[in-house]
């Protein structure tokens, strides 16, 4: 090994060389320079002389991918029914909160009318299946009614027994 140029010092020559490697070597680049896009668009085309101006047509680069926009459209989707569900839960509790007979009686008056409807149904269907029968009597009727009373008293408390015959 040439350990010569350590121990010595270097000629000028030799120095300028040496500094001249390092500076083209701290300069060059090993990877190809990134290419630049263009930040903004001048349109140079005729102004009219009246009237609005045409429009440009700019082509757009951006690239969404899928999974994004069926997020983002979900997003939307499931923050617009959540409001709704918002809404519609605060008019109902608003309603609650200011109870009067009439808001009562509103509420109430759908289960009324089911149950009237019911009740009717069940009438005719009762009236329907049960049968007609005319029964004449033309004996004499004897009607015997005995009446036993029965009465407990001690203390306190009373038991009264009544046997209607």
């Amino acid at each position: 090994m040439d350990f010569d140029h350590i121990t010595r010092p270097l000629t000028d020559a030799e120095a300028r060389a040496e500094a001249e490697r390092i500076i083209t070597r701290s300069f060059q680049t090993e990877t190809p320079p990134v290419r630049h896009f263009p930040t903004s668009f001048r349109d140079e085309s005729e102004v009219p002389a009246y009237g609005d101006t045409p429009p440009v047509h700019q082509d757009d680069k951006r690239i969404v991918p899928a999974w994004a926009a069926g997020i983002a459209v979900a997003s939307i989707g499931v923050g617009a029914g959540i409001t709704g569900i918002g809404c519609g839960a605060w008019l109902v509790l608003q309603g609650l909160a200011s109870v009067t007979l009439y808001g009562v009686l509103m509420v109430t008056l759908p289960f009324a009318g089911v149950a009237m409807v019911a009740t009717a149904i069940g009438g005719a269907i009762n009236k329907a299946r049960s049968a007609v029968t005319n029964n004449v009597y033309e004996a004499p009727v004897v009607q015997n009614t005995q009446i036993n009373n029965t009465s407990n008293q001690r203390g306190m408390f009373s038991r009264t027994r009544n046997d209607v015959r």
